[in-house]
């Protein structure tokens, strides 16, 4: 009878393991259900993180605007570019409005800084009138030059545009490869591109066509403020 009492405490030492084991299988499998349960969101957030950005930050940007395009930030409020070949001519006016516009907006700093220097440079706005006034070459001479010359070579851009790499045929005095762009818009060759930048690697003539359109942008905001600028002010973005 003294025996007894150690086969049930070792029963109920059993019992206590057991009880232990199973709260921590319980505990375990909490913990591994609320892992899975975390994974997803992580990846949404991942996901989400992985989506271009927008101009919209929000809104899906539209169908025509894949995110293939240099710049492509899914801004066309207006479904300009809905149209396949609306959309080929709309990227090639603005990446020549662009090019413009940078060409422009830095002949308006480096000019406006001459100015101010007394280095005897005419201030953006009035640059037009002294030109006419001092050039040898009447302005409607001028005028009819640049009309002929811009439109032979806005219809050898346009060819090349309905026919990419036309324009290397060497009906210009015999010119071949080096009048042959990378694509629409972007010429190659030793005469448009002597510093090889269109013939590195694929990641960087994007990262040069991306920077390129992004700074174009920006020059042709610029130029609208030195507009707007001299029409509040009378004066040039240096002056002020």
């Amino acid at each position: 009878e003294g025996a007894a009492p150690i086969p049930i405490a070792f029963t109920q030492y059993r019992m206590a393991v057991a009880i232990k084991s199973f709260a921590g299988q319980k505990v375990a499998g909490a913990r591994a259900a609320r892992r899975a349960t975390l994974r997803p969101r992580s990846s949404v957030r991942v996901a989400a993180e992985a989506v271009r950005p927008t101009w919209f930050p929000g809104n899906p940007p539209p169908a025509h605007l894949d995110g293939s395009l240099a710049g492509d930030y899914g801004f066309d409020p207006l479904n300009l570019g809905a149209e396949p070949e609306t959309l080929k001519w709309m990227v090639q006016a603005e990446l020549q409005n662009a090019r413009w516009a940078m060409l422009g907006v830095a002949g308006i700093l480096f000019t406006s800084i001459g100015a101010q220097a007394g280095l005897g440079y005419p201030q953006w706005y009035e640059a037009g009138k002294v030109a006419q006034e001092t050039a040898p070459i009447s302005f409607g001479t001028q005028l009819a030059v640049l009309f002929l010359l811009f439109n032979w070579v806005e219809l050898k851009r346009l060819a090349d545009l309905k026919n990419p790499g036309s324009q290397a045929d060497g009906s210009f005095f015999g010119v071949t490869d080096d009048f042959k762009g990378v694509e629409n818009g972007y010429p190659g060759g030793k005469l448009f591109d002597p510093f090889g930048l269109s013939r590195g690697t694929p990641a960087q003539y994007k990262k040069y066509k991306q920077h390129e359109i992004i700074n174009g942008r920006l020059a042709m905001v610029a130029f609208a403020g030195f507009a707007a600028q001299y029409s509040a002010t009378g004066k040039g973005p240096i002056e002020n």
